[in-house]
């Protein structure tokens, strides 16, 4: 992979041998005109991950709210679950696609840390993250709408399971949000405790190292 490229197209390079993986900064009406002049078995192999995708760990993906465009890459995941927190509903269209493809949906409807009066439960982010923990759910997508917030708390919680540092939590956590962080966000990190039940027979392998 080369110096500076998108980390979606460094996630799945191994996974998607001979494909083109479509960066979101590529994706503009210049390039989508572009490709639509490529021969159609070209275009085929380019694919387009959704927004903020990356790899939290082997067999977990996070990212922002998946759209039709995405549905190419997301197949060649092969996903078990989707995970969704978000307070709003799945589109029809997404749930037919998880649907026809056999994916089970979790969704944790969580409105998000927005000052002063909006505040993630623990026990949501608690729930979320025992079925994050179940090799049986892999490979899993989790995603909030833009891939930032919410998930930035879920993956946040997290590596504060795997022992990581707040530093390198918050640093994981601003690389994705930008110039949108929440303090909220970063507090609701640092002082979550809850009981996370994880079932240690059902663990993936980086998880059982910990």
């Amino acid at each position: 992979m080369a110096a500076g490229a998108h980390p979606a197209e460094a996630a799945v390079a191994s996974l998607l041998p001979g494909a083109t993986v479509q960066s979101p900064a590529q994706d503009s009406p210049v390039v989508a005109a572009a490709v639509a002049q490529w021969p159609a078995t070209e275009r085929e192999r380019v694919l387009v991950p959704p927004l903020n995708f990356a790899m939290v760990e082997p067999g977990v993906y996070r990212s922002g709210y998946p759209n039709k465009k995405n549905f190419p890459f997301l197949k060649k995941l092969g996903l078990q679950s989707v995970m969704y927190i978000c307070d709003d509903d799945y589109t029809p269209e997404n749930l037919a696609y998880w649907q026809q493809n056999h994916i089970n949906v979790f969704h944790i409807k969580v409105a998000g840390n927005k000052e002063p009066f909006g505040e993630i439960n623990q026990a949501d982010i608690a729930d979320a993250l025992v079925k994050v923990l179940d090799r049986n759910n892999h490979p899993i997508l989790i995603h909030c709408n833009k891939g930032k917030h919410r998930i930035g708390c879920l993956v946040g919680c997290l590596r504060k399971l795997q022992k990581w540092s707040m530093a390198s939590i918050f640093d994981e956590y601003r690389r994705f949000s930008g110039t949108k962080l929440r303090i909220a966000d970063q507090e609701f990190i640092e002082v979550f405790d809850a009981c996370v039940d994880a079932d240690p027979n059902s663990l993936p392998s980086w998880a059982a190292r910990e």
